[in-house]
């Protein structure tokens, strides 16, 4: 196992609950990229819509994909089981930057109520202030399925039941090359050893093309930042519902409160992997364009890393031989990743249909990407006090 984020760490513990011996390799430590550092927003589905999905894949197809992602909540039953702290809230709120983009999400919303009798809850403009104090939508639609989470206790609390289930962790390791051989089985060349494994799950996201650079070229980084402000005396009066939000824009905007009442907000993108000098002077005007109200208020925390995100946003999942990958989750992976995790497991076990019901998607390298996925380190974090 490669990779100490969702996607690895939940294949590891699943694999360990079937009998297999585990080893879990990290470069760094656990949670030290995207899955500790996102923004810790539960969306159900993937990056198209159900309705996008069926119109692309057919209805059987369709029908498969939404069970599994948007029905089947692995990771809400994964902190039930194993009692993990992580400030667990419901509800998720997508907030329409124009008319037309409200438009869009009604009819979605009478899609899915309708084709799935999965329920959602359109929110006119005139009715936005119960979940979000600001005037810039235009409506919405509350999903109570969706909502929000501590990502590195997550992460964390994965390990802790991973360990438990007999999965060996290997922190600040790196896997410098999988070696295949005639029979089926491979070897993990790191820095300090030669590990023999009958079978590798290669859930490096990110850095997949350090490992194997043709799946890197599957994927390219955008940059993204968040921040979190001090705590907020009035934070309940600016998200009234205390859901997630992430807005319709292209480069949008996703935010919600903290445990301890900080709002944790995400804007801007970037395409340069270096950060910007000051994270906080860069993600802060999107804060004050959406909160105007709070655009002064001090911001303790700053941090930021590469999306790795495929040329038709969907997840790029398969096998070949006996190695098995899945990245590119495209900025919707909280959930997804998880769920990713546990059907490499099933398949690893013999279970493969509902692998081969997931989105194994682009099914050519980006043209864009150029081997770019491939580069070193592309999280960057810088914190502000």
């Amino acid at each position: 196992m490669i990779g100490g984020g969702f996607t690895g760490l939940s294949a590891a513990l699943a694999c360990a609950e079937r009998g297999f011996s585990v080893i879990l390799i990290e470069r760094e430590h656990i949670g030290f990229g995207a899955s500790g550092r996102n923004g810790g927003q539960l969306i159900p589905g993937l990056r198209w819509s159900a309705s996008e999905l069926e119109q692309a894949f057919g209805r059987e197809r369709a029908d498969a994909l939404f069970d599994l992602c948007w029905r089947d909540n692995r990771v809400t039953a994964r902190i039930e089981k194993h009692g993990i702290d992580c400030d667990l809230k419901a509800g998720h709120l997508e907030a329409a930057w124009t008319p037309k983009d409200f438009d869009a999400m009604r009819r979605e919303a009478d899609y899915l109520a309708s084709r799935f009798s999965y329920q959602t809850d359109p929110i006119a403009r005139a009715d936005m202030g119960a979940h979000i104090a600001s005037p810039l939508y235009q409506g919405g639609v509350f999903d109570p399925q969706g909502g929000h989470f501590h990502p590195l206790n997550y992460a964390l609390g994965l390990a802790k039941a991973a360990e438990a289930a007999g999965v060996r962790i290997w922190e600040r390791q790196r896997v410098q090359q999988i070696a295949g051989s005639s029979d089926g089985s491979n070897e993990l060349l790191t820095e300090q050893a030669i590990v023999g494994a009958r079978y590798v799950i290669d859930a490096t996201d990110s850095w997949i093309g350090e490992v194997e650079p043709d799946l890197g070229r599957y994927t390219v980084p955008i940059m993204n930042y968040n921040i979190a402000t001090a705590p907020l005396a009035n934070a309940d009066a600016l998200l009234p519902s205390d859901a997630a939000v992430a807005d319709s824009r292209f480069v949008l905007n996703y935010f919600r409160l903290s445990a301890d009442k900080r709002l944790i907000f995400g804007g801007g993108e970037r395409y340069s992997q270096t950060p910007p000098h000051d994270i906080a002077a860069f993600v802060r005007p999107f804060m004050a364009e959406v909160f105007p109200h709070v655009a002064d208020i001090d911001i303790d925390y700053g941090w930021g890393g590469a999306v790795a995100v495929t040329i038709n946003r969907l997840p790029h999942i398969g096998r070949r031989g006996n190695v098995f990958f899945a990245h590119g989750f495209s900025g919707h992976g909280a959930l997804v990743t998880t769920l990713a995790g546990e059907l490499i497991a099933e398949a690893l076990a013999g279970t493969a249909e509902r692998l081969t019901c997931s989105p194994i998607c682009p099914r050519s390298p980006s043209p864009a990407a150029n081997g770019c996925a491939a580069r070193s380190r592309p999280w960057g974090c810088s914190i502000m006090r």
